[in-house]
Parts: C-alpha cells; structure tokens; sequence
C-alpha cells in the first residue's frame, strides 16, 4: 500500500512555547510531503514527554489516559484519510483535517448555509428581503432548539421528516408580538426560503442528497384586496385638517393612479419627472424592489399631487418630492383615514397598487398587457395575480352582450314582419 509513503500522522511537544513547565501536544498530518497541524488541546510537564516514543512517559494514570487519548486520534485521523480516499475526494493534509475537525463540506451544518447565504447576499438582496430570511431563520433556531434540543445540525441528517416536522413546528408556533397563528401561505413562504438555503447547499456540494424532493407546497390562492370606485372617492374627497393625515392620504391617493410602491413613492426626486413620448409629463424610475425600469404618465389627479407638494419645504430639504414618512407609521394613519371614510378594509399602502391595477385601469378597459408593464411585472399571470377584473366590469360587458343580442333579436323580427 502507499498509505505508509504517502500518509503519516506525528505526535509532538511544543517545546518553544513553555509555560509553568507544560508544552502543548500537536498532531502533524503529512500527506505527499505536505503538512497540516492540529491542536490537541492538551499539555504535559516536559519531565513526562518522551521525544522518542511521541508519547507520555510512564505509566500512572495520567500518561495512560493520555496515551490512550493520542490513539483514539491516531486511529480517528487515519480513518478520516480512509473516508475521504474512498469518496475520491482530493486528498491534502488540510482536508484531512478538515474532515477531523468536521469543517469539511460533509460536516457543514445549518448554521453554516445560513452564514454563507447572508454573507453572500449582502448587498444583493434588499433590506426588505434580507429581513424575510432572518425571519425566517430565526424559526429554524427556535424549531431545532424545541424539537431536537439542539442549536445546530449537520445537512447531511437533514431528511424529509425534518421538514414535515418543521412545517408542523411553523403551523403551531404562535408568535410573540400577536396571538394568532400563521397562515398557511406564511408557512409555506417560510418553508420555500428554508428550501432556497438547502439548494443553495446542493450547488456548493455541501450535501449529496434533498430533503425536499419529496416535499409539495401547497399554497391557497387568495384574492387581492382593492378599492372599489365609491371607496377611492370616499378618501379622494375627504379633507383632514391635520397635516400628517392629508399627507398620508395625497400619499395613498397617488399611488392609486400610478401603481407606485411605498418606497419608490418615498423616494420619488424631481429627476423622475419627465416629458414623455406624448409631450405630457411622465415618471421614469427604477423599481427599488427588482431594479427593472418603468415610465408611467401622470393621470390628471396624481399631477395635482404633485404640484401640491413640489415646493413643500420638507421635501425640498429632503431632495424628494414629497415628506418622507416611515411605512409603518403611513400604515397606521391609514387605519384612521379606513375608519373615517366608512371602509371596512384593513387598508395598507399596498392596497393602493392592486387599487391601480383593477379600478383605475382594468375595470376601465386598459388592456392587461398594458397594466403589467406599468406595474413593471416580467409575466402576464403576475398581473392576472394582482388585477383581478371586478363585478361592475363584468356587469358592463354583459350589458354589452345582451344589447347586442337584443339587436340582433329586433333586426331579426323586423325581417320575419317585412316579409309577412
């Protein structure tokens, strides 16, 4: 065998390093000439080492356990070079240690994919998603502490009754800042960016196998919340005498006739305002959400907005068209201005888009293919996802139909009366 001339394994004393008359014990791994060294987190009196043997001297209790410890490690070290020779790895001395030390990619654990990912997507997700995945695992650390006892497991035991469990723990888990439980669609958004950290171990050949090949998600379509025509007007003409409600609804009203997002709104500068194809004013912008660039015109009551605010002195100190406001705080006035106006919708600035998306444009004949390039969608079905078409716009196309049937009825009686 070349394991002999290839491959050996040496206890040593550092003797350069003493302290109260104790060296620290290393073991030198030597494969093709090349070395590695592993501490073996023990020290000896220099008295007790014997430099010929590499072992402790003696044979009180404390050498023997010493001596008994140096073989264990011999024999782990030995079966360590034993694994990787027959997986076919490339065999170093540093990957001999590293399989000892279970750094190697078939001891990565959970938190490993986790550090990797944030680290690597640093700078390429947005804060909003970043802070998703947190979320997310933070219920990974709180699942494998409650189900396993444990802060951490490797990949490689990662199976799919982890992940039944796992969805299970999600399911049942009632979290702290409120007392209702997940829904299923949270579960699964929770469970699908786990999933995305398990494929990302797959490409880096972290783990050989899924665990979620055999998993189905099984999301339960919802509909999209808008407003009705009578419920946009309701807030359109309503005044409020306090400014931060009048902002909050200019704000909410705005994004209703542009389809713009709270951020991109937030962030909106003069420079987005520009003279478009038809010589009327439009806004170009990036979205801040997918980076992908848009133009929309400004409708008549979004330009109103914005010659209300353009020489508002806040925003002009902020460089922005309008007053910068959290989110947050832009959701909670919007409860107050839901209640005023009579609506029973649990409104948010989100709404204000899928509003854009179905009263505005669909329901008043805009083609889809038009809605969801104005709302910056790569897909049609994205755009089918948000712009549903309303009652009051089917109820219009069959009253349509039934003029046209009735048309076609009258001319045919007038014939039949003709020939008589």
């Amino acid at each position: 065998m070349k394991t002999s001339s290839t491959f050996s394994i040496l206890f040593w004393a550092d003797f350069s390093r003493v302290k109260n008359n104790q060296v620290s014990l290393y073991a030198r791994i030597t494969v093709n000439g090349k070395r590695a060294v592993i501490s073996l987190k023990r020290k000896i009196l220099i008295s007790g080492w014997d430099v010929h043997k590499n072992r402790a001297k003696g044979t009180s209790q404390k050498s023997r356990i010493l001596n008994s410890y140096l073989d264990e490690t011999y024999n782990h070290l030995f079966q360590c070079y034993r694994d990787l020779k027959t997986e076919n790895k490339l065999i170093t001395a540093q990957a001999v240690k590293a399989r000892f030390l279970r750094v190697d990619d078939a001891h990565r654990s959970v938190t490993d994919i986790i550090a990797y990912h944030n680290e690597d997507m640093r700078g390429k997700l947005k804060w909003g998603t970043q802070k998703n995945y947190f979320t997310t695992q933070k219920y990974v650390s709180k699942f494998l502490l409650k189900t396993y006892k444990s802060s951490d497991m490797y990949l490689s035991e990662l199976d799919y009754d982890f992940i039944i469990k796992f969805e299970k723990f999600l399911r049942s888990y009632v979290p702290e800042d409120h007392q209702q439980r997940m829904g299923n669609n949270t579960v699964m958004k929770h469970i699908a960016r786990f999933r995305k950290l398990i494929n990302l171990s797959l490409k880096l050949g972290w783990i050989q196998r899924d665990p979620f090949i055999n998993f189905e998600s099984k999301y339960i379509k919802t509909e999209r919340g808008f407003l009705r025509l009578d419920e946009l007007q309701a807030i359109e003409e309503k005044s409020f005498a306090t400014t931060r409600l009048q902002l909050v609804k200019d704000l909410f009203v705005f994004s209703c006739y542009t389809s713009l997002s709270y951020i991109d709104v937030i962030n909106l500068t003069g420079e987005n305002l520009c003279i478009g194809i038809d010589g009327e004013l439009w806004i170009y912008y990036r979205r801040e959400k997918t980076t992908k660039p848009i133009r929309v015109p400004l409708l008549p009551k979004a330009l109103e907005i914005v010659e209300k605010y353009i020489s508002n002195k806040k925003s002009i100190s902020q460089g922005t068209i309008f007053p910068k406001m959290s989110n947050q705080k832009l959701n909670s006035y919007l409860k107050e201005i839901a209640d005023v106006c009579g609506i029973q919708k649990n409104l948010t600035f989100h709404i204000a888009r899928h509003t854009f998306a179905t009263t505005v444009t669909l329901s008043n004949g805009m083609p889809i293919e038009t809605v969801s390039k104005l709302l910056g969608h790569s897909r049609i079905a994205t755009t089918q996802i948000y712009a549903k078409v309303i009652e009051r716009k089917v109820s219009d196309d069959m009253q349509r139909l039934r003029a046209q049937f009735n048309l076609k009825e009258n001319k045919s009686f007038s014939k039949r009366t003709t020939s008589k």
